[in-house]
């Protein structure tokens, strides 16, 4: 050890002299050819403090350029550092936080560099959803509270007359209903997005489930003196019947809701190869194209100007697709404004 330790110390050493002969060379050739380009030719004394000179001038530029080389090297991070500072910061939060393009030329290194970019990119754009969902269930909860207070405030006047006092007791009545439907639902979701609701499937008659549903409904379309189309054709399928009666319920109630007096609602269940397809159609109001897209968002509501009129706090659709997904099914809407609209779910057959 103490033998490999001195060869170092004079190899270094060594390597030292032969640095600063070579410099000295290296002074002595440039001052040389500067004589020779002047034509000065000064004494050997002189000379030699000159080529001294300018070797040290010259051995100290090359001490700084080297380290500052080395220094750059050092600097220049290893990819997989920059990897795993990025890593940090997205685990606190940062979602922004995106790598340089350039290190995919690593080979493997640039999949893991793609594979972050693309994480990080969705937990943006998952935190934007839930900074959106907070917004929508604060409003959603708000309005309804608003109401209640300021109706609750009036009712402790002395000066309101018995039938404003049914009425205010009517309003409370409806925005606390309003705000239980509101819990509801959102524990329905949260269930349905936690992926271990347990469905308790059974085989049982599709076609009888919706026509039940439909009479259940029967004061609320009759109300609206609205024309009920049942066309079911006999139907077996294994399910969560509770669950699915959620999806039924809630296009029926929509459809009745939005189709004005006079209007035709038709409720169809045909067979289409390996599935069977429920069709619910009105001639309501009908969706705009633009809304079509995002019908099915959570809080999303077609029709601003009726939003509050037309009740609803716009998660019936999102949960009605997400248990018909767990059903192993698809949802669907087509519709124009003015001529209605119609949905289809489509669902394993037996």
């Amino acid at each position: 050890m103490r033998n490999r330790l001195a060869f170092r110390h004079w190899f270094r050493a060594f390597a030292s002299l032969a640095f600063f002969a070579l410099v000295l060379c290296l002074a002595f050739y440039i001052t040389a050819f500067v004589y020779a380009r002047t034509g000065w030719k000064p004494h050997a004394v002189l000379a030699l403090l000159v080529n001294a000179f300018l070797g040290i001038i010259l051995m100290v530029a090359l001490v700084a350029i080297a380290g500052t080389v080395i220094h750059r090297r050092h600097r220049t991070k290893n990819p997989l550092s920059v990897i795993t500072e990025a890593l940090e910061r997205i685990a606190t939060g940062d979602f922004t936080t995106r790598l340089d393009e350039n290190l995919r030329s690593h080979g493997v290194v640039g999949e893991l560099v793609q594979s972050v970019n693309h994480m990080a990119t969705r937990l943006d754009e998952m935190e934007k959803l839930r900074q959106e969902f907070v917004s929508n269930v604060s409003h959603e909860i708000q309005s309804p509270l608003t109401s209640i207070r300021g109706f609750a405030a009036a009712l402790q006047r002395d000066n309101v007359s018995l039938e404003d006092r049914l009425h205010y007791l009517e309003i409370i009545e409806a925005e606390s209903l309003r705000l239980s439907r509101l819990s509801e639902n959102l524990l329905k979701l949260a269930s349905l997005d936690s992926e271990q609701t347990r469905l308790a499937p059974t085989t049982y008659r599709l076609d009888v489930q919706l026509r039940n549903l439909i009479l259940a409904c029967e004061t609320q379309w009759t109300a609206k003196d609205i024309e009920m189309e049942v066309a079911l054709d006999e139907a077996a399928i294994s399910a969560d019947e509770d669950l699915l009666s959620q999806v039924w319920i809630n296009l029926i109630h929509n459809s009745i809701k939005f189709t004005p007096p006079g209007g035709t609602i038709h409720v169809g269940l045909h067979r289409k190869g390996d599935r069977w397809e429920v069709s619910v159609a009105d001639t309501g109001i009908g969706i705009a194209e633009e809304d079509l897209p995002r019908i099915f968002e959570r809080f999303y509501k077609a029709d601003p100007s009726r939003r509050h009129s037309a009740g609803g706090n716009g998660l019936g659709l999102a949960i009605a697709q997400r248990v018909v997904e767990i059903h192993s099914g698809a949802i669907a809407v087509r519709s124009q404004p003015g001529a209605g609209a119609e949905f289809t779910v489509s669902l394993p057959a037996v």
